[in-house]
């Protein structure tokens, strides 16, 4: 049974994302493991700074089946696909974010986002890039899933970002901290920034795990 507090909690965190410029109209999406084999999705189409209870679809993991609500987003796709996969995760987020979004679009894009400690922490050592496929293709669906399958966030070439986590705080918590990261490297110039080291980031992990 879905509960109106967890409806509110889904349709607070898009809002939320929206507020913070993640996404403009329906450039995002959102899902959220509510219970084992079940799942939150955003409506194809809907705006998540304006969503409403309406425009969210309940959909089946293991299979996608679509049980109550709208059609869910193009990309429900990989949102299910990583949610199958990683029993640990419980919320992915599909944004473009103004700086991000940037990074995803440039001929020679940085290998290493690792520019503050918040980083490696929450993002990850590494971000992998997936090429441009058509946005809701099976392509893309497997390229995600498959990128995530080993990694917490992925950026998509011409296209934008997705993150994955415990919880919708998290997924919110990690997009930032991807935005704040390519904003720092979009702003420093060519390569005119410095990253963490192997050994700084080996000891945030000892310190922080």
């Amino acid at each position: 049974m879905i509960t109106k507090e967890q409806i509110q909690n889904f349709i607070d965190t898009a809002h939320k994302a929206g507020k913070q410029n993640l996404m403009l109209c329906s450039s995002g999406n959102l899902s959220w493991r509510i219970e084992d084999d079940l799942a939150l999705v955003t409506g194809t189409g809907s705006w998540l700074p304006e969503i409403k209870e309406e425009n969210i679809s309940v959909c089946r993991i293991s299979d996608g089946k679509i049980l109550e609500g709208p059609k869910p987003s193009i990309e429900s796709s990989f949102h299910l696909g990583v949610l199958r996969n990683r029993k640990n995760v419980n919320a992915v987020l599909h944004f473009q974010s103004p700086f991000a979004t940037t990074i995803s679009c440039l001929k020679d894009k940085p290998t290493d986002f690792n520019v503050t400690a918040e980083i490696p922490i929450y993002l990850g050592r590494e971000i992998p890039v997936v090429p441009y496929c058509r946005p809701g293709s099976p392509e893309l669906a497997k390229a995600v899933t498959e990128a995530l399958t080993a990694h917490d966030s992925v950026l998509l070439s011409k296209h934008g970002q997705v993150v994955c986590g415990k919880n919708l705080a998290d997924v919110f918590q990690k997009a930032m901290f991807f935005e704040m990261a390519c904003s720092i490297i979009v702003r420093s110039g060519k390569g005119n920034y410095l990253t963490l080291t192997d050994e700084e980031i080996t000891d945030l992990y000892k310190h922080f795990g």
